[in-house]
């Protein structure tokens, strides 16, 4: 049976923007009725791949994910001595195996039409197979893809979060790691910041009126943030490596606690911490505990015996987890918690939590 490993975590946020809307304003949602705030699943997953236990954990099993195929393939020919002419008409070639080309820019590489994410197998290949086009090869037109894409690779990052090619589905990924919106616990809204600059080389003499004025939009509270992880198909997409498998879900179990949307970072500097993470591990059938929050923990403060809005939304995180646990039996076979205030747990521990799973035998009455 498929092992799922789930995270729920509970992040305090300062005043800030880390995750903006075309506005410029903090996303938001309503949700139970009431308005929150929001982080958005994809600014997560891009804060998650530039920790530093993604870009050094995991170094040299990351994708990177660009249009500009086409611009380094040609760019490594011509540096090998590939006349400029012949690199660029490889370089439109192989780039083309990941998607369509945007029409030609004069004096320009080929770009493709979709962001595709190559991993460092694929990439090898690819300049691999640049290299024999440029030599006059000329291997079967349909086979070409086959030379370079994978369905499986060392790639952790695509593993997770998966890929599509629009052009050739056969090489998409499905993902191994479904990652949630998070949206504060509580009512929330995003509040506006007017703001004036200084020029320094106006006198007061002149004009006493400031250089420029602006206004910028920001918003604070408590994000329930909630990810799964179904274990089977990572270690698939890993080709069956089952060691980086949960090397990766350990950098996972770290980057989840300590990510943040970079958004306005140098305005605010908001460097949060996860202050509550439960971890859950098992075969059962993954369901998320956002219900807990259905109705804002700000209007129930008294009801959870809490004092603040971080200990009431963890006292309703675990007040969820109990009920739907009594209603449709276990959801977890071990179920891991750190908790900052209670000085619970620690964050290696449920990161080594979250990577046995790899190895986690499924239960006899599976």
């Amino acid at each position: 049976m498929t092992v799922f490993v789930q995270f729920h975590l509970l992040t305090p946020y300062p005043p800030s923007n880390p995750n903006r809307d075309d506005q410029g304003r903090p996303k938001q949602a309503s949700f139970g009725g009431h308005p929150r705030l929001r982080l958005s699943s994809q600014s997560l997953k891009r804060a998650v791949r530039e920790t530093a236990w993604f870009l050094n954990d995991l170094a040299g099993h990351r994708g990177t994910r660009t249009k500009r195929i086409g611009e380094e393939v040609e760019k490594r020919l011509i540096a090998n001595g590939t006349a400029a002419e012949n690199a660029r008409a490889v370089a439109a070639t192989v780039a083309g195996l990941f998607s369509k080309l945007e029409a030609a820019k004069e004096g320009k590489p080929p770009l493709t039409t979709t962001l595709a994410f190559v991993s460092p197998e694929e990439w090898r290949l690819a300049h691999d197979l640049a290299d024999r086009l440029a030599a006059g090869e000329k291997p079967d037109e349909k086979e070409l893809k086959k030379l370079v894409l994978r369905r499986a690779d060392g790639a952790v990052d695509i593993a997770m979060f998966g890929r599509m090619l629009a052009d050739d589905p056969d090489f998409n990924r499905e993902a191994a790691v479904q990652v949630a919106h998070a949206f504060t616990t509580h009512r929330a809204l995003a509040e506006d910041d007017w703001y004036s600059a200084v020029d320094d080389l106006k006198t007061r003499e002149e004009d006493a009126g400031a250089g420029h004025i602006g206004e910028a939009g920001f918003g604070s509270g408590v994000y329930y943030l909630y990810a799964c992880v179904n274990v089977d198909l990572l270690v698939e997409n890993l080709g069956g490596d089952r060691a980086l498998a949960a090397r990766g879900i350990d950098a996972l179990a770290r980057a989840l606690a300590t990510a943040t949307p970079r958004g306005k970072q140098n305005s605010h500097a908001h460097h949060p911490l996860a202050r509550h993470v439960r971890a859950e591990r098992g075969t059962k059938q993954p369901r998320d505990l956002s219900g807990a929050f259905f109705h804002p923990v700000n209007l129930r403060l008294a009801e959870l015996g809490a004092n603040d809005l971080m200990r009431a939304s963890v006292a309703a995180l675990e007040e969820m987890a109990g009920k739907l646990d009594r209603a449709y039996g276990p959801a977890a076979e071990a179920v891991a918690v750190m908790d900052v205030d209670r000085e619970e747990g620690s964050l290696d521990e449920i990161a080594r939590f979250a990577a046995e799973a790899v190895d986690q035998p499924a239960p006899a009455d599976a």
